[in-house]
């Protein structure tokens, strides 16, 4: 078996030739990526630090490795404690569990475990 199963085996390390190349292949649409990172970051109805925590969580769920570790960074830069980056992630893992346990709806109904109204809901007959 090659490899270590570190990180950097699966996930190449971001450099700035990489992004020197990006750029080079696209470079209107990199320049309007990069207008657009700075616009949605930029203080606003919410701080900087609340929306890089809110970054933190978002990258949590999607599970991109860069998007982690640039937002973790970003965030202690912008005031976040550990503490509180450890909630932002919390938070994820509560909505991705949530979205799964919501999600049984569409299982039970595939079932047809449809369950009935408990009599205090039903609405009064004439």
């Amino acid at each position: 078996m090659s490899g270590s199963g570190r990180s950097e085996d699966l996930y190449p390390t971001a450099t700035p030739e990489i992004g020197a190349r990006r750029r080079q292949l696209t470079p209107a649409i990199d320049q309007a990526f990069h207008n657009f990172s700075r616009a949605v970051f930029a203080d606003g109805a919410l701080p900087q630090k609340t929306k890089q925590l809110i970054a933190v969580a978002v990258a949590h769920v999607t599970q991109c490795p860069y998007c982690i570790t640039g937002h973790t960074r970003l965030a202690h830069r912008k005031g976040a404690s550990s503490e509180e980056i450890m909630e932002a992630i919390w938070v994820a893992a509560e909505m991705r569990a949530g979205g799964a346990f919501a999600h049984s709806t569409l299982a039970l109904h595939t079932l047809g475990e449809t369950a009935p109204v408990p009599a205090s809901d039903k609405p009064d007959e004439p």
